[in-house]
């Protein structure tokens, strides 16, 4: 690999692409939609963004649970798996607030993201020896580009094409930049969770999503076997429909999963506003019902802060809830959490149903 190999835009021209394109694009407006219309949308960034870091970890083996991830602890006592998910999610709203500010997904955009990731600064590789392996077996099935200075020339290839203006769909122009980010494997570590959340960068910066929750590891998680072969199988024989049907396939199968998950988030908040005024009208704010389904394992300082209201006062709020039911008092190591268990129920329990 000494170029960026794209396939051009009139080979992707045939009905197979054509038809996974009109579906995934429907699917995808009506998600962005939904999205606009939720009153806090930093609720699906936050709780969304955790789901797609469990699953994107988890192609590397990197296994953790619900109950680590919304219990987070900081200060040291998760399992590394936990951090490791943590770090993802960091990543994830790092590139996030780059494109946002920048409108552009630059070099230093994917640096910082892999350095998020992988928690070390050692930016593109530059020593050789980096091949890719059969897990099972121990065979090379792939070796990347060793050079330090062709490494950076098409990763520089690579940030133009994103950003090109020419005639590819962006989702064929994000499914085509994943597979050479991930041929060009410029880090040592950290290339698939990078290459997973460029994706969504590209969809944020395309306009086809504001914020960067579409929950695409889970697909890629559950097809993995074919996923591994169709990138290895594009490399050997340039067969790019394939490839691009089946990410595009994917956006269509996750916004569609997505799409159903926040008509039942949004129905949730209201059922649960409407008890909130009726039951304790007192105690009711928008904000402490958005805390609430924005951490479904919330805790005091969480109330705290978001309702701007003293630590005894956020003391007696989530009791109150406690009391009547409307949060499970759980507590892990040394710290009270309050569960919203509908909502966690709700998020641990995604499906992709591909209809």
């Amino acid at each position: 690999m000494t170029e960026l190999d794209i396939p051009s835009a009139a080979s992707l021209e045939v009905k197979a692409v054509w038809q996974s394109l009109a579906e995934a694009h429907r699917y995808l407006a009506e998600l962005k939609g939904l999205c606009e219309s939720l009153p806090n949308r930093a609720i699906l960034l936050d709780t969304l963004a955790i789901q797609e870091a469990k699953d994107s970890s988890e192609i590397e083996n990197i296994i953790t649970t619900h109950d680590e991830l919304y219990a987070y602890d900081q200060s040291g006592s998760a399992s590394p798996a936990a951090k490791e998910v943590q770090n993802y999610i960091t990543a994830l709203k790092v590139g996030f607030t780059d494109v946002v500010n920048a409108g552009l997904i630059r070099i230093s955009t994917i640096l910082r993201v892999q350095e998020q990731v992988e928690q070390n600064n050692a930016g593109f590789r530059k020593v050789p020896g980096t091949v890719l392996k059969n897990q099972a077996t121990g065979a090379v099935i792939y070796e990347p580009p060793q050079d330090a200075v062709l490494i950076e020339k098409l990763m520089t290839q690579l940030v133009d094409f994103i950003h090109a203006d020419d005639d590819y769909d962006p989702l064929l122009r994000m499914a085509i930049a994943h597979h050479q980010f991930e041929s060009i494997h410029p880090f040592y570590d950290g290339n698939g969770r990078t290459g997973r959340i460029l994706n969504l960068l590209i969809l944020q910066r395309e306009g086809l999503m504001e914020l960067p929750v579409l929950y695409l590891s889970r697909y890629i998680t559950s097809t993995k076997a074919q996923y591994y072969q169709l990138l290895q199988s594009t490399r050997e024989t340039n067969g790019w429909v394939d490839w691009c049907v089946y990410l595009v396939k994917g956006v269509a199968v996750t916004a569609r999963s997505e799409i159903r998950l926040i008509k039942q988030l949004r129905k949730l908040m209201q059922a649960t506003k409407q008890r909130l005024r009726g039951e304790l009208p007192r105690l009711y704010s928008q904000e402490l019902l958005n805390n609430l389904f924005r951490y479904p394992y919330t805790k005091i300082e969480f109330v705290e802060k978001d309702l701007g209201v003293s630590r005894i006062t956020a003391a007696k709020h989530l009791d109150t809830l406690t009391r009547n039911g409307f949060v499970e008092k759980k507590k892990i190591g040394r710290t009270n959490f309050y569960i919203n268990r509908p909502l966690f129920n709700l998020l641990t329990q995604i499906t992709l149903n591909d209809e």
